[in-house]
């Protein structure tokens, strides 16, 4: 049936039309369109839609394309009908058929005598300029409008309807084979990238507002990403992801980095640089550049870590580094969600110099910025440096002090622990070459079960405390352990530190407030036959005498040990003291005190599990005589070789 073009038949495709869409230029060439339409009967009148459907409705109707594909020439009637221009005759687009049968090679369909501002658009992008290279695989208007079933936009069976852009663009760059043949995309990645990101899953789940290809490239005039004036080139990404993200550009714009980039700094972070480009994620999980665990580690350290950025800006050096030395970082590497990362304290888009009164860093904002995880911080946290290495000598106090600090307990680590193997290798390498007397061996009580439990005690904390603390400031070490679980680190290096603390209190008591505990402490009491028997040892091991001296049930060996014990005992509580209730220490002391604080309690800690394997365990596991163990910390009895003053032995053995 031939179709009628009467004026009631297009007044009602008008009104079909999407107005939204038919604005300026717009209109201007349909009604040309029309116009040539309603005139093209005059001199056009013997090809009808009819005539070119005569072959047309051929389902099987093809020819091959440039690249040897089979392209079909089927038109579909209905869909024809039902789209934008069911209204118009196929000479309206096809305007050099003027005869039937027409040439094979006709010309394209130039779509800019109606859409002269959207060709112009697609002139400047890069489809239109791989396709004037040849490639004729780019995409033209009718790649994704199709040729003969156009809808609107706002048509949801559309392919270019909102939430179906993301799959047209991906039938091209989501294609596999399709991108390893062109040579201007580098990846299919950024498809599946972008399917798995948080704009992706949200268009998944059918939210109408969250963006998809179109928001950020355009739509027609897809520049790239060199070119000033595309949207995605890296001054105007602000701007792109702030049609959706105004208040968040507007705070960026106005920070550091902003002005910075704005200034043409180009290596200034842009909303991409921190959230990625198609891989963006929700800052809770765990996988995003910007998760609170991964901030530091992840995405500031690209540039606040980076040795050529400080040399070329000025900006101080190791600032990553610095946070990951501190508890807040070492948390951080454990796997905390809830200890501060840069953005606690510096801000998260509207970040400013520390000279800036609108920073969170400036010296008036500080007490309020550390007051949001400190409540009550005063100006005290204020006083020393936040970033601060153990290996700095110069700054502030704090800095100096710690500097030194650390030197100084490297020094004595190398003299007490490097002291202490010496002697042990000199008395295993003796022990081995000389010959023991194999005498029978004398049994005494050396421990009481009150100081076996004692013993017992000082075991588990002592070591709990060592795998908690060390498992901070290794996190990588310990994950096996802990996972990624910081509280419940955090939680039983305080019960430990309670029960150590404990232990400590009852054996103080016991030692002032009963008899055998008085007689204990005397046996441990230096004495000068301490240094006699030292230098007999020392005599021994060089081989300048033929046995070692006479051993006493409590000699110079478990006497250091000993005091040793209560020495780091009373640091590392006072030192832990001040670590776990800092924000009532920081009302009375300096940020620096805290910082003091933790080098010594890492430090010493280090010097204590050292003597442990090295001084205590060698004296009752690996002697050789006493290897495999002694065992009075779980019988309390004791050898001791014969010949030993009987009178001697009973003096200093502990009754049971």
């Amino acid at each position: 049936m031939k179709k009628e073009r009467s004026i009631g038949g297009w007044v009602e495709r008008f009104r079909a039309l999407d107005f939204e869409y038919l604005t300026g230029k717009r209109i201007a060439g349909l009604a040309a369109l029309i116009f040539l339409s309603l005139t093209a009967n005059v001199w056009s009148q013997s090809i009808s839609n009819e005539d070119c459907l005569s072959c047309h409705s051929d389902a099987d109707l093809s020819k091959t394309g440039p690249s040897g594909q089979k392209v079909s020439l089927f038109v579909d009637l209905k869909k024809y009908e039902s789209s934008v221009h069911g209204g118009f005759g196929c000479t309206d687009c096809h305007s050099d058929i003027t005869e039937i049968p027409h040439p094979e090679k006709l010309k394209p369909v130039d779509c800019s005598s109606c859409h002269t501002e959207t060709v112009e658009k697609y002139g400047r992008g890069v489809h239109a300029a791989a396709h004037a290279k040849g490639n004729l695989q780019s995409p033209t208007c009718a790649s994704c409008h199709t040729p003969h079933a156009i809808l609107p936009a706002s048509d949801s069976t559309s392919p270019t309807a909102r939430r179906n852009i993301p799959d047209l663009c991906g039938k091209c760059h989501g294609d596999l084979k399709f991108v390893a043949e062109q040579t201007g995309i580098l990846s299919a990645q950024p498809f599946f990238n972008y399917k798995e990101s948080v704009h992706g899953r949200a268009r998944e789940k059918g939210d109408e507002k969250a963006a998809v290809c179109s928001d950020c490239h355009k739509s027609h005039d897809l520049i790239p990403p060199s070119d000033p004036q595309s949207t995605i080139f890296k001054a105007n990404v602000p701007t792109t992801c702030g049609q959706c993200h105004g208040k968040i550009a507007e705070e960026y714009t106005a920070s550091i980095h902003g002005q910075a980039l704005k200034a043409g700094l180009s290596r200034s972070p842009a909303c991409t640089d921190c959230h990625g480009i198609h891989t963006i994620k929700t800052t809770i999980d765990p996988a995003s550049p910007v998760a609170a665990q991964a901030l530091a580690r992840t995405t500031c350290i690209q540039c606040h870590e980076s040795e050529g950025l400080s040399k070329e800006y000025g900006l101080p050096a190791k600032r990553i580094s610095s946070y990951l030395d501190s508890y807040h970082g070492l948390a951080s590497r454990f796997g905390s969600k809830v200890v501060a990362n840069c953005a606690s304290c510096h801000g998260i888009h509207n970040i400013y110099p520390s000279s800036d009164s609108h920073s969170l860093i400036h010296p008036a904002n500080l007490a309020t910025t550390c007051g949001s995880c400190h409540p009550g911080a005063s100006e005290n946290f204020t006083r020393g440096k936040i970033h601060v290495l153990s290996s700095e000598r110069d700054g502030d106090t704090g800095t100096k002090v710690v500097g030194w600090v650390t030197a100084i307990y490297i020094i004595l680590i190398v003299v007490v622990i490097g002291g202490m193997l010496l002697h042990n290798a000199a008395d295993w390498l003796r022990s081995v070459w000389g010959s023991w007397r194999k005498a029978g061996p004398h049994i005494y009580l050396k421990f009481t079960v009150w100081q076996r439990i004692q013993h017992a005690s000082l075991f588990v904390s002592f070591f709990g405390l060592a795998f908690t603390g060390f498992a901070l400031t290794y996190p990588e070490r310990f994950s096996w352990l802990f996972g990624e679980d910081e509280e419940l680190r955090s939680l039983l290096h305080r019960i430990f530190a309670v029960i150590f603390l404990a232990d400590g209190a009852l054996h103080l008591g016991h030692a002032l407030f009963s008899a055998s505990g008085r007689r204990f402490i005397s046996a441990l009491m230096p004495k000068k036959a301490d240094l006699t028997q030292l230098a007999g040892n020392l005599k021994y091991y060089l081989g300048k005498a033929p046995s070692p001296a006479p051993e006493p049930a409590y000699g110079y060996v478990e006497k250091s040990e000993y005091w040793a014990l209560v020495w780091g005992g009373i640091i590392m509580a006072l030192t832990g003291f001040v670590l776990w209730f800092q924000d009532f220490f920081l009302r009375f002391l300096p940020k620096w005190s805290t910082d003091v604080a933790t080098a010594i309690h890492f430090y010493e800690a280090v010097l204590a599990t050292l003597a442990i394997f090295v001084w205590h365990f060698y004296a009752v596991i690996f002697k050789p005589g006493v290897y495999p163990m002694n065992w009075a910390w779980m019988t309390g009895r004791a050898h001791r070789p014969e010949g030993e003053a009987a009178a001697s032995m009973e003096a200093e053995k502990q009754p049971g």
